[in-house]
């Protein structure tokens, strides 16, 4: 009897999963840069039912079956969506923080975080790490996400970072340290939150002990740590605890790194996945080089991408910051450090370490709609790194780094469809991804022909 009701359950459950029209979508034609970095394929189909990539091909292998949505990819580079590996979603350019930190406090999980959010999936990142919110706005921002409520990245959160002494006035977003077993419980209540990384700075601030509990919780929870990289002493007492992936390229006007922090993480670099996977490096560079020709030409100031989603009177106030970039507190140094950031992205890269793309993206000056592209255009242009390389930074390597490769970095079977698409060749020109004219995350389309769906938003 139970065996005859269970299957009466079971057959009339598939009945009404039958009556639910499968969404299906087609892109086809486009040149398939999957992420994985060999030959791209030209010509490509990509097949997408309920979200995820059913199958990849070509026109000439892979016809459409019937009843599929044809959206034609035809002289685009179609690739994985972009990971932003340092967002800063509570901060959207403005110049000063002590303001900013005061006057936004409040507004943070109904206007603030979510424009950021919003703002980085219409430029076509569809991943990114925001590393440093309030837990409770941070939650409440990636829980929204995550159930359709508000539109943006897939979210991986690290909330408060986790620092010797918090700065007065930032308690709300940095919490200190003051023993091991406060170490150990800070971590343990990011943990049982929900965060998905622990970021830490000023490390070399605390007592070895304090910082090696910090390492050790968060591995004990499964989760990876990220770790500033402004201080000689910050890179050393990091390779020492064991953190995964240091953040930003520092040393302020130093012209380069210190002969031992060299030979240590090469000496990390050497072991791979005997320590635990590849060493991650986020060097954060475009707010660096870019900076003096923002102040030579401010137009980019005065787009409207990063005004989606904010309220009037906080455009207004971020404008009224940014009047003067040439006087900006933050960045009087900036040029002085500028002509540092070659070799130092060249020590990082033959030192072995594996690059992220990431920007500090919400800092002043630096916006969401424009800091990602910005990074990768600095990489190829600039810094010499290849742009197959550069893209996989931004696609295929961030999703290894943060566990989740079965599931996202690639256009590839079985994964979800976070998917973008440009015109032209960004093998070529990379800055192509300054305006991308398909969006889609999870098979939903943000973003096609250039025009943003606003009845997906």
């Amino acid at each position: 009897m139970k065996k005859t009701l269970l299957f009466t359950v079971l057959y009339c459950v598939s009945c009404v999963a039958g009556l639910v029209q499968a969404e299906t979508t087609a892109l086809v034609g486009g040149r398939l840069i999957d992420g994985y970095g060999h030959q791209p394929l030209a010509n490509s189909v990509v097949l997408i039912r309920d979200g995820v990539i059913e199958q990849v091909g070509t026109i000439a292998t892979l016809p459409v079956p019937n009843g599929y949505t044809v959206v034609s990819t035809e002289g685009m580079d179609v690739l994985p969506g972009l990971w932003e590996n340092h967002a800063h979603l509570m901060l959207n350019g403005h110049a000063n923080y002590a303001h900013w930190d005061k006057a936004y406090i409040n507004r943070l999980s109904d206007e603030i975080m979510p424009a950021s959010a919003l703002q980085l999936l219409l430029a076509g990142v569809t991943s990114a790490r925001d590393l440093g919110a309030p837990l409770k706005d941070s939650l409440s921002v990636k829980r929204r996400i995550e159930t359709g409520e508000i539109p943006g990245p897939r979210l991986f959160i690290s909330g408060p970072f986790l620092q010797h002494r918090a700065y007065p006035g930032t308690e709300a977003f940095r919490w200190s340290i003051n023993g091991v077993k406060d170490a150990q419980q800070k971590v343990d209540k990011l943990a049982e939150a929900g965060v998905d990384i622990i970021k830490l700075i000023d490390q070399d601030k605390m007592t070895l002990q304090e910082a090696q509990a910090i390492v050790t919780q968060a591995h004990k929870h499964g989760l990876k740590v990220v770790a500033h990289a402004h201080r000689p002493d910050e890179i050393r007492r990091g390779l020492a605890i064991g953190v995964d992936n240091f953040e930003h390229t520092g040393l302020t006007t130093a012209p380069g790194f210190p002969e031992d922090v060299l030979n240590q993480l090469k000496e990390r670099t050497a072991t791979g996945r005997v320590a635990g996977g590849p060493l991650f490096w986020t060097p954060t560079v475009e707010g660096l080089w870019n900076y003096d020709l923002t102040v030579a030409n401010p137009e980019h100031l005065d787009a409207d991408c990063w005004q989606r989603g904010l309220k009037p009177d906080t455009v207004a106030d971020i404008k009224q910051s940014l009047l003067q970039p040439g006087k900006l507190a933050y960045m009087q140094l900036t040029p002085l450090r500028k002509p540092t950031l070659k070799n130092k992205i060249a020590q990082l890269r033959e030192a072995g370490v594996v690059f992220l793309v990431g920007t500090d993206s919400g800092i002043p000056t630096k916006f969401h709609c424009q800091s990602t592209w910005n990074e990768l255009s600095v990489w190829v242009d600039v810094m010499g790194i290849s742009a197959m390389d550069t893209i996989r930074a931004a696609t295929y390597w961030p999703a290894v780094m943060m566990g989740v490769s079965d599931k996202v970095g690639t256009v590839s079977e079985g994964k979800y469809a976070d998917i973008i698409a440009v015109k032209g060749d960004v093998l070529r020109y990379i800055n192509k991804l300054s305006d991308v004219s398909l969006v889609m995350k999870n098979g939903k389309i943000y973003r096609q022909n250039g025009i943003v769906h606003e009845d997906s938003l």
